[in-house]
């Protein structure tokens, strides 16, 4: 007689399959030192993607070197000193390019956002950012919880 109990569902739940999503567009990266994908979905549809580098038509870091490294600035600090744009950035051009609404939207990304990438996100609407690792930048978690935003490691 068979059982009646049902089989476990082996998909992915959605904060992991958002985050996989993120990991596979952060392989697009163009930064020497960190790469990191992100995207933003609403009502579980993906609305845009990002990952760091270069602007368009500027030479990668790959071919021009890492200026942080050149300056040997350390991780999370003096952001202003580079050549390419945060994923968090990124994404949220590439929604405005092609003039997408994110209020109320939520982003998936690799490494939890900097202050000027929480600033950014605050002012566009997005409810929630799940991350898959951290950051050092403590001033960002403290904005985004201030401005009410959920910030939450997946598991």
């Amino acid at each position: 007689m068979k059982s009646k109990r049902k089989k476990k569902d082996s998909r992915p739940n959605w904060d992991e399959y958002f985050l996989e999503i993120a990991k596979i567009v952060s392989k697009r990266s163009t930064c020497l030192r960190r790469k990191v994908g992100a995207l933003i979905v609403n009502d579980r549809r993906i609305l845009a993607t990002g990952y760091n580098g270069t602007p368009s038509a500027i030479k990668h870091c790959a071919q021009r070197g890492c200026l942080r490294e050149k300056l040997n600035i350390p991780s999370g600090e003096r952001h202003e000193l580079c050549n390419g744009l945060h994923a968090e950035q990124n994404v949220l051009l590439q929604a405005a390019l092609y003039g997408i609404s994110l209020r109320g939207s939520a982003l998936y990304v690799t490494n939890q956002p900097c202050i000027i990438c929480a600033k950014m996100l605050i002012n566009a609407g997005i409810r929630e950012v799940v991350i898959a690792g951290g950051y050092p930048d403590k001033m960002a978690r403290e904005f985004l919880d201030e401005a009410g935003i959920k910030i939450r490691r997946a598991k």
